[in-house]
């Protein structure tokens, strides 16, 4: 019997499995949160499976997705990442990154860590939403522009409401996963 899964990833093997071992899932290590909201921000105005089929060329284009390093890169290197096909070679997505890094590090010396701050939001536990169907899963919420426009406050880039509330799906604050889909009581 097929697994009954929610309705986005579709037939794409390389969907199936982000779906059925990622999406949703609590994220609470830094450096993997910095790793989607990278790969969020690249998604704005693109469709997710691009993202994923351009992932690990993104991985190696940005070591890996150390911050630390991040934030250092300089003029060569932003050349570098623009003339690198393997990626989404955006100017202002670019800079953003480096500069989402240096603010990322910024909210690390605040509150200990990234993960301390975000899910903060979220008193540290999953929301757990109750969708039937695809069409009702939101594509922003109270919630997701309250982190937007704080982020914003913190000098951070390409963090619109719509790209936060993606990252909080991505990253298992909240559990979007349809009420039929296998995933949903597994996540949270």
């Amino acid at each position: 019997m097929e697994k009954k899964r929610c309705g986005w990833c579709g037939n794409d093997p390389l969907y199936i499995e982000y779906h059925d071992t990622e999406w949703g899932v609590p994220v609470y290590n830094d450096d993997k949160l910095f790793e989607f909201l990278i790969l969020e921000t690249f998604q704005a105005g693109l469709s997710w499976i691009t993202i994923l089929k351009k992932r690990e060329n993104f991985r190696k284009a940005f070591d890996d997705f150390d911050y630390n390093k991040i934030a250092k890169y300089d003029e060569a290197k932003f050349e570098k990442l623009i003339n690198n096909s393997g990626i989404i070679r955006n100017k202002l997505k670019i800079k953003a990154t480096i500069s989402n890094a240096i603010a990322f590090k910024e909210v690390q010396k605040e509150f200990h860590s990234f993960s301390n701050y975000i899910w903060n939001f979220t008193k540290g536990k999953p929301i757990k939403n109750k969708w039937k169907i695809l069409s009702e899963v939101p594509a922003t919420t109270e919630l997701s522009d309250l982190i937007s426009k704080d982020l914003k406050k913190r000098g951070f880039k390409f963090v619109g409401s719509t790209v936060i509330y993606a990252h909080l799906q991505a990253t298992g604050m909240v559990n979007d996963h349809i009420t039929e889909c296998f995933r949903y009581h597994q996540v949270s």
